[in-house]
């Protein structure tokens, strides 16, 4: 009695489990190294220098550019030693674009010639620092 086995030849089978083995190696490359998260495009938001505090009408005057290829969401701001703000109405800033925001700083008390260190939340999980002077 003789058992025929039928299926594919070894070499085939030896090429798909490599060819496989490359696309699962790639895929998690890629995932390692980031490339797939900047398929979407991404975020970069600039500070310029001119942005500050004016401390005789606790506003901060913030200057930004998104450098990105993805829109940004900023939904809050925290600056060092004098609060933590959380806007009402996001800033939506496409790429390419560039606004100066003034933000209500309640009341807070800032001190002319100080520095402050301000750090902006994005909704991509992003947060960026800059410092900026306060004014008289």
């Amino acid at each position: 009695m003789k058992i025929l086995y039928k299926g594919i030849e070894p070499i085939i089978a030896v090429v798909i489990l490599v060819a496989v083995t490359l696309v699962i190696a790639i895929g998690v490359i890629g995932w390692i190294m980031g490339w797939w998260a900047t398929l979407g495009g991404t975020e970069s938001i600039k500070v310029y220098p001119d942005s500050y505090i004016n401390a005789t009408t606790s506003t901060l005057v913030l200057h930004i550019k998104n450098e990105g290829s993805a829109a940004a969401v900023i939904y809050k701001i925290e600056i060092a030693g004098v609060g933590v703000y959380s806007l009402t109405q996001e800033i939506s800033l496409p790429p390419g674009n560039e606004i100066t925001y003034n933000l209500d700083l309640q009341g807070a008390t800032t001190i002319p010639g100080a520095k402050y260190t301000i750090k902006i939340y994005t909704r991509a999980c992003n947060v960026i620092s800059a410092v900026t002077e306060a004014k008289p």
